[in-house]
């Protein structure tokens, strides 16, 4: 296809992006970007890629998660840490379960666009463009508001970069301390509706227990003190992308310095579109959204463009059904991924195909369809004989009440109380340290069966 440059993409059909109707506005903005040093850097991409590169074997299992869409009025040190933990203490109940590794990747410091299912929206006898995220344009439903402004992209770069360097400080700076992180994981099974999770929780102590007796503790094992963090976000608005790109000065290759990991949507992924394009030419692991529309031919020539050196680390397949649905598609993908024998990681987003409108009129995401999507993702790898590599969820640590079920019991009626997503409905922190237990049973029961079958 001869040699990328990371301008092609602009040659190729694009959707879900704005049109931006003051360019004079927009050609400063992307030279102002284009100077700015990069969010993250290549050695970072690719130690992200070798760490999924362990799990596309099963060496390691990836936890990919945080909000449906980052805002600037909700932006703060509280929320970036509070959904940092809560990452931490999934990752702790994974790692346990699968008794491998758990590769973090949060969905922020770069999670600002989102794709609509139309370009307008109609209140009363008014039609305005969608609202596509703070990078984008503002949810205020006026004129003004609603009109793409390139200039957003800055206020987003300035909060990637604070974002990120308050990630790197809590990855580092002891707060993810594993027995502090498991302090705060004994205080969820304390409370009497989530006793069933405390003999876990009590095995996970009997363990740290046992290293503090053998002599490895936080004095002796910086590891214990510190974690790997990475940030990923949906490569969608690609002015940003591309004025963010960069020449790795070690290999020579393009990076994209937005995030360490960037996802092409469901509704973005056309072979021959503009969001293929850019990402087939930078050297960062790359997502792909897999919905029910995804062909087995579509897929084949999407692996092949993305990943044609069939790179392990280097493609992360996000599947993406709704519960009831997974038998339907995915295995006919996971048959074509074994023929063409490509090296992906398989992941389970079992967010985006379980949302409903409830009763009380929200956008909400039943608790218990979202934990029966990644059930059925574990049962047909496990037909299959093939690799459930991860999970992909949207999620913050605040006490929202968004997504109805868990252990809380967040009902219709409580939608109104704490409802706070400027997009799509997400688990609050209660609810995704139970999917985590939830999604350890698997892990367990898999390694089980894989234990047995060695003997």
């Amino acid at each position: 296809m001869g040699e990328w440059q990371k301008t092609d993409w602009r040659r190729k059909p694009r959707v879900q992006m704005p049109e931006y109707t003051d360019q004079a506005a927009l050609h400063p903005v992307e030279a102002q970007l284009a100077k700015y040093p990069p969010l993250v850097f290549a050695g970072e991409a690719r130690r992200l890629k070798a760490a999924l590169a362990q799990a596309a074997r099963g060496e390691a299992f990836l936890l990919q998660g945080g909000d449906c869409a980052e805002s600037f009025s909700e932006f703060s040190a509280d929320s970036i840490r509070d959904t940092f933990k809560v990452m931490l203490q999934m990752a702790m109940v994974l790692t346990f379960a699968a008794k491998v590794p758990v590769v973090k990747v949060g969905r922020m410091a770069g999670q600002f666009a989102k794709p609509r299912s139309a370009p307008t929206e109609i209140r009363g006898d008014v039609e305005l463009p969608s609202y596509r995220g703070d990078i984008i344009n503002d949810i205020d439903f006026t004129s003004e508001s609603r009109t793409p402004d390139p200039a957003r992209m800055l206020q987003a770069y300035t909060q990637a970069a604070a974002s990120l360097n308050l990630v790197r400080a809590f990855s580092t700076g002891g707060y993810a301390d594993v027995h502090k992180v498991h302090s705060w994981t004994l205080g969820f099974t304390d409370r009497e509706e989530a006793e069933k999770y405390r003999e876990l929780a009590n095995r996970i102590s009997d363990a740290l227990d046992f290293m503090q007796a053998a002599g490895v503790n936080q004095d002796t094992a910086h590891t214990l003190q510190s974690v790997d963090f990475y940030t990923s976000h949906e490569a969608l608005l690609l002015e940003y992308e591309e004025a963010l790109t960069r020449v790795d000065s070690t290999t020579g290759k393009w990076v994209a310095g937005s995030g360490h990991m960037i996802w092409i949507g469901d509704r973005t992924r056309q072979p021959d579109g503009a969001h293929v394009e850019f990402c087939r030419g930078v050297q960062n692991p790359i997502g792909l959204k897999c919905g029910p529309s995804l062909t087995v031919e579509d897929l084949k020539v999407l692996m092949a463009r993305l990943n044609p050196q069939n790179e392990a680390g280097r493609l992360t397949l996000i599947a993406r059904f709704g519960a009831g649905k997974v038998g339907d598609h995915l295995p006919r993908l996971v048959r074509a991924v074994q023929q063409e024998g490509a090296q992906v990681v398989w992941s389970c987003d079992p967010m985006h195909g379980n949302t409903i409108k409830s009763v009380s009129g929200y956008k909400t995401r039943p608790f218990d369809s979202v934990l029966r999507e990644v059930q059925e993702f574990f049962a047909v790898h496990n037909a299959e004989g093939t690799i459930p590599g991860g999970v992909h969820f949207e999620m913050t640590g605040r006490d929202v009440t968004e997504c109805t079920g868990g252990v809380r019991a967040v009902s219709d009626e409580d939608l109104s109380h704490r409802y706070h997503t400027a997009c799509d409905p997400r688990l609050n922190a209660s609810q995704a340290l139970e999917l985590a237990f939830l999604v350890s049973e698997e892990l367990t029961a898999r390694r089980r069966a894989a234990l047995e079958a060695a003997v």
